[in-house]
């Protein structure tokens, strides 16, 4: 750890349980690497805080009074000006019902409130160097909800034709929730080689990151069998 300023990650904690709150702002100010850019009781607060601060990371729940965290994280990846920040969920249950849509929307993975301080930890400095947080198991959820009756039939991104067979593949792979390693693995290459083509692939399709690119090869059918 450095005395740069721009290594800290600043984060913003939206949670309408004031115990919840303060147990996430504390494990923040106890860390050299990350610092609490502020928090927020309800949606609505929450998008303004992130408006005024820009975090890195937001921390945010979904259910909450006045705006809850679906709609709050839809104004936040709509914004330009916020095209930088990254949201992950706050959730009670691994597979819960609202984790899919969050996805859907623009968040860069999930975290139970149960779990352990340096599990969280993880996922924020994941989250905050660009990766995402998408497990195998909600992988295969997402893939569920859109085979579902309740989800419309899926529609290809309509820059899809963009990319290229290997782009394709790859991005099928990436589907299935396995990391860079695993696929180069699988296909006998690089994980070099893959991390330029998933680079390319999320250029190609304005995907956020990798967990948007997933939500995007799903409702395109990319996906292994």
């Amino acid at each position: 750890m450095t005395d740069d300023v721009s290594s800290v990650i600043r984060v913003a904690v939206i949670d309408d349980q004031a115990l919840v709150r303060m147990g996430l702002s504390t494990l923040l100010e106890t860390e050299d690497d990350t610092e609490l850019a502020g928090e927020a009781s309800d949606g609505r607060a929450g998008v303004d805080l992130v408006r005024r601060t820009k975090p890195d990371v937001v921390l945010m729940d979904i259910r909450m009074p006045v705006l809850d965290g679906l709609a709050a994280l839809r104004e936040i990846t709509a914004d330009a000006a916020l095209a930088d920040v990254k949201v992950i969920v706050l959730t009670t249950f691994e597979l819960d019902e609202y984790v899919f849509e969050a996805l859907r929307g623009g968040a860069s993975g999930f975290v139970l409130k149960d779990s352990p301080p340096d599990e969280l930890l993880h996922a924020i400095r994941v989250v905050a160097d660009g990766g995402s947080l998408l497990s195998p198991s909600v992988t295969r959820r997402v893939i569920e909800q859109f085979s579902g009756r309740d989800v419309p039939a899926s529609t290809p991104h309509p820059e899809l034709d963009r990319l290229t067979e290997r782009e394709r593949e790859i991005v099928a792979w990436v589907a299935t929730g396995r990391s860079n390693d695993e696929i180069a693995a699988e296909l006998v290459v690089s994980p070099a080689t893959v991390r330029t083509h998933v680079s390319r692939a999320m250029v190609k399709l304005h995907a956020r990151d990798r967990a948007q690119l997933v939500v995007f090869a799903v409702q395109s059918g990319l996906t292994q069998p």
